[in-house]
């Protein structure tokens, strides 16, 4: 009868090896077999509750990663930018992301992940949620890049580009309003107020970043870089175009003919004149063109009695005849 259950026993019983030290007296820690059944079913009993322990102690560490999502190196050609996408073409050519890449590049790629999602109706492709400089600049590198993979859908991806975006500051007013002016444009969200509630932004905020994205295109255009225009600026901008806004656009025009091109704060001077206004001519500026390519334009504000004159691409041997003609004019 013994032998009987010593053989059945031998059935269960896992494959040998040492037994985790601390175990039952029962257990031949040798590795030889036991000569009895009740001494075998005491072996396999051991390494049950050993394994048992080891799968609890396993499952503890897990823990730590519940709610993370994997992360995957991607080659960035198979990635393309988000629809949403927030970054000015001149983000990816100044010293800031040039720092960038140096550091993605000494450390073997970058550290932080972007996120991204698969490309609909194509295989094996991706979408970007967030890190759009990182993943730039992994393609120039020509390395890959490291990425979480999450679908989501459109509103969960804004969502999370601009709460991401947000939390690293490295946005400029102008990218900021240009993608809410986007997602409003496109009916993603059904009015500013619900696209504020939603990405959890004060309206006021919004409404700034909105007026600066919505700024007419030659006033936009006269400015070295949109990136250089601050929230500040929105209320006298704003109120320069609203009470002249032929006068401001006729100015913006002129500004972009000009050689060297002005820094954006002087930009900002010569269209609000003074904080968000501007003298209003009771004439139309008049412009003037030359046969070597200068340029000019005359303002005359009756009420104030004053000539504003802007001449563009002037030889500077020719300065001393502009002179006499205004010496001549005031004498």
């Amino acid at each position: 009868m013994g032998k009987k259950l010593l053989a059945k026993a031998g059935l269960v019983i896992a494959p040998r090896g040492p037994i985790t030290p601390g175990s039952s007296s029962h257990g031949n820690e040798d590795g030889a077999k036991p000569k009895t059944a009740i001494g075998a079913m005491a072996q396999f009993t051991d390494r049950q509750s050993s394994a048992i322990k080891e799968a609890a102690q396993l499952k503890e560490q897990m823990k730590e990663f519940e709610g993370s999502l994997p992360t995957k190196r991607i080659d960035p050609k198979l990635i393309i930018r988000s629809k949403w996408a927030n970054r000015h073409i001149l983000s990816f050519a100044d010293a800031e992301f040039e720092g960038l890449k140096d550091d993605i590049n000494s450390q073997g790629g970058n550290v932080q992940p972007i996120k991204v999602r698969h490309l609909k109706g194509e295989a094996g492709k991706f979408e970007i949620v967030f890190g759009h400089r990182r993943h730039q600049a992994c393609l120039e590198l020509g390395i890959e890049v490291q990425a979480i993979i999450e679908d989501l859908d459109e509103k969960q991806l804004f969502i999370e580009m601009d709460r991401e975006n947000r939390q690293r500051k490295d946005l400029r007013p102008f990218e900021i309003g240009a993608m809410y002016a986007k997602a409003l444009d496109e009916g993603l969200f059904t009015s500013a107020r619900k696209l504020a509630e939603e990405v959890g932004i004060d309206h006021s905020q919004l409404s700034k970043s909105l007026s600066l994205a919505r700024l007419p295109a030659d006033v936009l255009k006269a400015f070295t870089s949109p990136l250089d225009l601050q929230y500040r600026w929105v209320g006298d901008l704003v109120g320069a175009i609203q009470k002249d806004p032929d006068h401001v656009l006729s100015i913006s025009k002129t500004i972009q003919r000009e050689v060297p091109r002005l820094s954006s704060g002087d930009v900002f001077k010569r269209l609000t004149e003074g904080c968000g206004t501007v003298p209003h001519p009771v004439a139309r500026a008049e412009n003037l063109e030359g046969a070597g390519g200068q340029k000019g334009q005359l303002a005359f504000n009756e009420k104030k009695r004053t000539v504003r004159i802007d001449l563009v691409n002037i030889d500077p041997k020719r300065f001393s005849e502009v002179k006499a003609a205004i010496k001549k004019l005031l004498g």
